[in-house]
């Protein structure tokens, strides 16, 4: 979709009309667009999303979000159907997919509740909120009116007060605040991980590859006395970790570089290079969710691939690795360490943790089996 992409609907007097669309997720505009209010029914109005049509919605904003309830209601209206699909899955992965489609499905039909704001970022809808900062925190300055769905706002919204919040990493004794679009550590395992492996004897140069919110970077520049390098290749990644490192006073001890894995130069060879990839190897469906899914294993081979070239004689490679994957039937068992191998590298050690998300321990969760087997292991990298 281009950045440029525009709405285009009909007017009840019948001329033409368009604003700039709006998708962080780079969802193309509907083709089809009708104006909806207070007024229509329900029914109406998910027949049409159904179909593929845009609700740009015209009436009281509360009342827009009540019609998305109802739409989530209707969307949920089978979960005996749902559930027994999942069950007659042949395989943890067919599962896995049937899940992902059902999300995919529900995204799209809930995200055909369209709003109109204005360039300020202000919603000209009766009863609507003061959305304004939370909106500039994700598409910067407004230029000119647009029209986005429903649930991308309070995507939004959520985005902004978790920002404010933040996240209480105990490792640190602070908190992390993720950035609109930058993946939230609220999965403190792997931290804890990070914060307690044995470091090799010397360590004058640490680097963090993919570092988001900063976290490890945090954790590293804490527990060494050398020079911490943190890469990134998403700006608002780089932003992120900027400011919660400033907070953390630790920016002067961390160097961050804008690169897709190792930096280069001579800052391309460390005593420690940590990497904590995402850990399904699927396509994913929105730009956040390159935190989760790593196509091909794109980013943990390429670590594994550059690994041996950037370290020191005696350094290590930390790897953070989840075997959900695995439990999923996405990667066979055993891969992994082959490509650990076929990179000249060696296990030097590996430690291993459960997950404490809630999901591990919910039976009505679709991937529950997976889930409550998974490992969250940080393995120790020499090379051969």
């Amino acid at each position: 979709m281009s950045p440029a992409a525009h709405l285009h609907w009909t007017l009840p007097d019948g001329s033409p009309a368009q604003a700039l669309w709006r998708s962080e997720a780079g969802v193309a505009p509907p083709k089809h667009v009708q104006l909806v209010d207070d007024a229509t029914p329900a029914n109406v109005a998910y027949k049409l999303a159904c179909e593929g049509t845009g609700l740009l919605w015209q009436g009281d904003f509360q009342n827009a979000r009540h019609l998305l309830q109802a739409l989530t209601r209707r969307l949920e209206r089978l979960p005996s159907q749902n559930k027994a699909n999942t069950a007659r899955a042949s395989s943890p992965t067919e599962a896995f997919h049937q899940h992902r489609h059902k999300q995919a499905h529900r995204a799209r039909i809930l995200g055909l509740v369209l709003l109109p704001f204005n360039a300020d970022h202000t919603i000209p809808l009766r009863r609507a909120p003061d959305a304004r900062q939370a909106c500039e925190e994700a598409y910067g300055p407004g230029t000119e009116a647009y029209v986005t769905s429903l649930r991308e706002l309070l995507g939004l919204i959520g985005a902004h007060e978790w920002r404010k919040k933040g996240v209480e990493i105990p490792a640190l004794q602070g908190r992390i605040h993720a950035h609109y679009g930058v993946f939230s550590p609220v999965r403190g395992e792997y931290v804890d991980l990070v914060a307690k492996a044995p470091l090799p004897v010397r360590v004058d140069l640490a680097v963090d590859i993919g570092t988001g919110t900063g976290v490890l970077a945090a954790v590293l520049a804490r527990r060494i006395q050398g020079q911490v390098i943190a890469t990134d290749q998403d700006p608002r990644a780089l932003a992120c970790a900027a400011a919660n490192l400033h907070r953390l006073k630790l920016d002067a001890r961390v160097k961050l570089l804008s690169a897709d894995l190792f930096p280069d130069g001579p800052e391309s060879r460390a005593d420690l290079i940590v990497c904590n990839p995402p850990w399904l190897p699927a396509k994913p469906s929105s730009p956040i969710e390159y935190a989760v899914y790593d196509p091909d294993s794109r980013m943990l081979r390429g670590f594994l691939s550059g690994l041996a070239e950037h370290l020191t004689p005696e350094g290590e490679g930390w790897l953070i690795m989840s075997d959900l994957a695995e439990h999923l039937g996405l990667r066979a068992p055993g891969e992994l360490a082959g490509w650990i191998t076929q990179a000249g590298l060696t296990v030097a050690g590996k430690l291993d943790i459960q997950p404490r998300h809630p999901k591990a321990s919910d039976p009505g969760d679709p991937l529950h089996r997976a889930r409550a087997a998974e490992l969250t292991s940080l393995w120790r990298l020499k090379r051969a």
